[in-house]
């Protein structure tokens, strides 16, 4: 037998060693060859078949490298489609599964040098969802089927409907509250306290202590015999002691104690009151999500990715794209950057400055900060703009507003 016959154990070790991958720094992606040594790759890029394959890479590079690229994001997508559908996963877990095929495309023959930087161009082209945590990127497939497109827009339109009659319903509240409010405005309105007494009038109260039906027969006759003359002595020494009767109807007089009743200065809310807090509570809880930029407000970047240069800058929101993304300006530098929501932060201006209400009842409301509580993260507000202008608004977290950049109304 030959030394490289094909049952020789040098073949079999060879044949073995060509399954599993190789280094990719000795592959050909033109000649979709692979070298398993640093030697066997260089007599590859002195043959005359890798030449002239470089001949005709050098005439038109483009074409081949969008092919390859185009190439790597088709069975990427594809098996991020098949293999893991709509669930967010690890970058690494899926590249790693891509490349167990040995005939697939290396990412160094396409348009991107890194995983992390076709990560990110998948997410600005809006193919997967990107998240950016501590244990590095995460993915999630856009299903952009037509039949899983037609489903979701059938239900964004239900609950676009069923939005739009919340909204019918608050106006039409609204409406009721202002006609209330214009009505007060020519006639006030009767309040209902409880009932309370301004000055110490004594208490009219009754006694209910009765004495036994025995004891008070005995001393009516025994006051009947009192009114007669006594014959001897010995019944008067026996006669008893005479106990006065109570009338259980007379009334008894008790002087009020100062500083008893608590009640006297508090008063109940009014019903208008009433129902315009529950409104509002109702409206807050309805309005209230989980994206809150807004165009013109100052924000705080947070993310220390992108240096020590924009790190806790502040700037501008100039627009709002998918809710959840903004393109910013800087207030120093001026540049302009596109920021997610989660690497921005509101910023909270000083006292009597204008800010711009960014969730819950009253969005998109302009309002006047009034005061700071540092123990509850919260502030007070005053209303300038909207259906509630001038009310006074307590409790307020630190996220649901922002400074305006524009202070003026």
């Amino acid at each position: 037998m030959g030394k490289h016959d094909f049952l020789t154990p040098k073949a079999i070790a060879n044949r073995i060693k060509a399954k599993g991958l190789q280094k990719l720094r000795w592959y050909c992606q033109m000649c979709q060859k692979q070298c398993r040594d640093e030697n066997g790759f260089k007599c590859h890029t002195m043959s005359e078949s890798h030449q002239r394959q470089l001949l005709l890479f050098a005439e038109n590079p483009d074409k081949y490298l969008d092919a390859y690229s185009e190439e790597f994001l088709d069975d990427f997508m594809e098996l991020l489609r098949r293999r893991f559908g709509t669930r967010r996963v690890h970058c690494n877990v899926v590249y790693n599964e891509y490349i167990q095929h040995k005939e697939h495309i290396h990412m160094n023959s396409t348009q991107w040098e890194t995983l992390t930087d076709f990560v990110k161009w998948l997410g600005r082209e809006g193919k997967v969802k990107v998240d950016h945590t501590e244990k590095g990127w995460f993915i999630t497939y856009i299903d952009k089927d037509p039949e899983t497109i037609r489903k979701q827009e059938a239900l964004a339109k239900k609950e676009k409907m069923e939005m739009d009659d919340e909204e019918r319903i608050m106006k039409f509240i609204e409406k009721q509250i202002d006609k209330v409010k214009e009505a007060e405005g020519e006639k006030e309105e009767a309040v209902y306290t409880e009932l309370q007494r301004d000055n110490d009038e004594d208490k009219v109260s009754f006694s209910l202590s009765i004495g036994s039906k025995g004891e008070a027969s005995k001393s009516s006759r025994e006051g009947d015999s009192s009114s007669r003359p006594s014959t001897s002595s010995t019944s008067k020494a026996s006669k008893p002691k005479i106990l006065p009767t109570v009338n259980p109807l007379k009334p008894t007089v008790t002087k009020k104690k100062e500083g008893t009743s608590s009640s006297k200065d508090r008063k109940r809310k009014s019903a208008l009151d009433e129902i315009m807090e529950e409104e509002e509570s109702k409206k807050a809880k309805f309005q209230r999500t989980d994206y809150w930029l807004a165009e013109g407000i100052v924000v705080k970047v947070t993310t220390a990715r992108l240096g020590d240069r924009y790190h806790k800058k502040k700037a501008v929101i100039k627009e709002v794209h998918d809710k959840y993304t903004a393109i910013v300006k800087m207030l120093d530098s001026g540049d302009k950057l596109k920021l997610d929501q989660a690497h921005v932060e509101t910023v909270i201006p000083a006292q009597g400055k204008l800010v711009l209400v960014l969730n819950g009842a009253y969005r998109n409301s302009k309002a006047r900060l009034l005061s700071l509580d540092e123990k509850r993260f919260c502030v007070s507000i005053k209303l300038e703009t909207g259906p509630q202008k001038g009310r006074l608004v307590d409790g307020v977290q630190y996220e649901d507003i922002s400074k305006l950049a524009d202070q003026t109304l």
